[in-house]
């Protein structure tokens, strides 16, 4: 009997097993390996009469409500804080949403967020002529400091997140750094200078090579490595 893995409309990464079973088909961007039909990439999964086929997502990033994102605050005004979120239009970081604490109109808002700053915030609105709300009023919501900004596609994202964060864990507790991911493509990495390093090396090469499979383990031995010429 056959077993389904994933839902429709859900979204795999490469190598992520689908299907057990002979019941389902292999359709575009899957393979079949033995009984089980594997993901070649990352996408949106769709099932049709026993077919199981991959869309892939564009390269670009498509910002959704609860996203959170990395920014820089590249405007202050009375209203709040502008943010370039590496999109054609900014974001907007509003009084209200700054901080958990109560914003009075007329502060000095560079207390908060100067200009050049990096902060992580998640979405919380997006309208219809495409700008973008933010907010700052969870724990983990802050402002980014004593680190490095990397870039990576935003649809390599989930991979280097990985199942249940479980791939962005491993990196985290090898080289002891601490790593905010942005569904942006954006990602800030801290903690001590070789550790940094070693934490972009290993980001890096999972944006370069995430169609391959057995890419977690992978990444530990050459996390190891890399830590050994410290």
């Amino acid at each position: 009997m056959g077993k389904l893995l994933v839902k429709d409309k859900d979204i795999v990464v490469p190598g992520e097993v689908m299907a057990e079973g002979l019941d389902f088909l292999p359709g575009g961007n899957t393979r079949r390996e033995d009984d089980k039909i594997i993901a070649n990439g990352v996408g949106i999964v769709n099932i049709s009469n026993k077919i199981i086929k991959l869309i892939p997502t564009n390269g670009g990033y498509i910002p959704k409500r609860d996203d959170v994102v990395v920014g820089t605050i590249v405007e202050i005004n009375n209203k709040g804080w502008m943010v370039d979120i590496k999109l054609p239009f900014r974001a907007m970081i509003t009084l209200k949403d700054g901080s958990s604490d109560y914003i009075q109109r007329g502060a000095d808002l560079t207390k908060y967020y100067d200009l050049g700053d990096l902060v992580m915030a998640k979405i919380c609105n997006v309208a219809s002529n495409g700008l973008l709300d933010l907010t700052m009023r969870e724990p983990k919501l802050n402002k980014l400091e004593n680190g490095r900004l990397i870039e990576v596609s935003p649809m390599k994202v989930p991979r280097i997140i990985g199942k249940k964060a479980s791939m962005i864990t491993i990196v985290k507790e090898k080289t002891n750094c601490r790593i905010s991911v942005g569904q942006n493509g954006l990602i800030w990495v801290s903690g001590d200078p070789k550790g940094i390093n070693v934490a972009i090396k290993a980001i890096e090469k999972i944006d370069k090579e995430s169609h391959k499979s057995g890419l977690t383990e992978e990444i530990e031995k050459f996390l190891d490595e890399q830590l050994k010429l410290m």
